[in-house]
């Protein structure tokens, strides 16, 4: 499995470029702006987006999404949940108010187990509702895309509309620590001591996750 984790944008997003070194098929995950450099990145690896996926819907991880179909035709997928209000006027209008390019609309709105696909590589959908309603981790080949849903040392604000830290620790407890402690986390923004960590160092470390296990 080839992943290039790259910040983007104004707000410390990370990136990533997940794809498959057999067929050269890849997932954008969090597209999060920086989109001539994340092209530029596709074409020296020689990759074919097929699929952009958002670990959540917040503008500041889904500004990249239209001009990067735009460049590539790939597919948007997002939870169906966030996809709904992604979609709304009033998201789109609070995006362009902060200065972010709108979403078009998701293209397949996944749920809890669905598996994406590209060439022979595969991630699988966990739903971790708490950021957000539809927020969403990616698990394959014992890596862990969390978006911010979890960082490392921390988690992901829930004081926004929809958010509730009360659901982010269920999920928390219920669908990620229950995973091997050497799975990789990969975050969605560099906020912690290093770009990425284990789930077993989480565990130890991390403070809202040491009461949960």
């Amino acid at each position: 499995m080839i992943i290039k984790q790259m910040m983007v944008g104004q707000m410390a997003v990370f990136c990533y470029i997940v794809g498959c070194e057999e067929s050269l098929k890849c997932v954008l995950i969090d597209p999060a702006g920086s989109e001539e450099h994340i092209v530029r990145v596709l074409k020296q690896k020689k990759l074919e987006a097929v699929y952009i996926i958002n670990t959540h819907g917040h503008p500041d991880h889904t500004c990249g999404n239209q001009e990067l179909k735009d460049r590539t035709g790939a597919r948007i997928v997002m939870h169906e949940a966030d996809a709904r209000w992604s979609d709304s006027p009033s998201t789109r209008l609070s995006a362009q108010q902060m200065g972010f390019r709108p979403s078009p609309p998701v293209d397949w709105p996944v749920r809890e187990g669905d598996l994406i696909a590209f060439g022979q590589e595969t991630l699988k959908v966990i739903h971790t509702p708490g950021h957000t309603p539809g927020g969403i981790c990616l698990y394959g080949r014992n890596n862990l895309f969390t978006g911010d849903t979890l960082f490392v040392g921390a988690v992901g604000r829930t004081d926004l509309p929809g958010g509730s830290l009360e659901t982010l620790l269920q999920s928390l407890k219920n669908k990620i620590i229950t995973l091997p402690d050497e799975t990789v986390v990969r975050p969605g923004h560099d906020y912690g001591d290093q770009p990425t960590s284990t789930i077993g160092r989480e565990k130890k470390t991390n403070p809202y996750l040491t009461d949960l296990v």
